[in-house]
């Protein structure tokens, strides 16, 4: 299973609402995302699920790049992308899935506790992750049962420059 880690694009420091969950994209952090969504199209990344946090900021984050791929399925909304999940949830949620190719876009500090435990298969490693990056990981069937080879990660400057 290939998985793809997006962290979301640069977002508002306070919602109108005042609340976290409605933090929305910066214009600076939409541009970057359609500079970023036409790098990931070039990388032809064939994803069968797009899952995605319940918080706006992520799903703005996904929307131009699953356009750009082409990706015409719903995007999967669940609470075990949020930033204090637990990472293994979103694991074993990919297992039930079974696809051959995921996109997964969330948040700090979760994706860091998310891609250190499929890097090491330990829960207490975190890599953080920049905005608007994306790292990609070969997986078993199962990712929660091993450790994922590592495939690339590209800060938002080297996605820009690919677009």
């Amino acid at each position: 299973m290939l998985i793809h880690l997006l962290r979301h694009a640069e977002a508002e420091d306070i919602s109108p609402t005042g609340r976290d969950a409605d933090r929305r994209l910066t214009e600076e952090g939409k541009k970057r995302m359609r500079a970023v969504a036409k790098a990931i199209a070039k990388l032809d990344p064939g994803y069968d699920a797009v899952l995605v946090s319940p918080l706006v900021r992520a799903r703005q984050t996904a929307e131009p790049v699953v356009e750009a791929c082409g990706f015409k399925e719903p995007l999967t909304e669940t609470k075990n992308l949020s930033p204090n999940a637990d990472p293994i949830q979103v694991l074993h949620e990919l297992a039930r899935l079974g696809p051959s190719s995921a996109l997964l876009v969330g948040h700090q500090p979760h994706f860091g506790r998310l891609f250190g435990l499929l890097l090491s298969g330990r829960s207490d490693l975190e890599v953080p992750m920049k905005k608007a990056a994306l790292a990609a990981l070969e997986a078993p069937s199962d990712p929660s049962l091993g450790r994922a080879e590592l495939k690339f990660y590209l800060p938002p400057r080297l996605l820009e420059k690919l677009a």
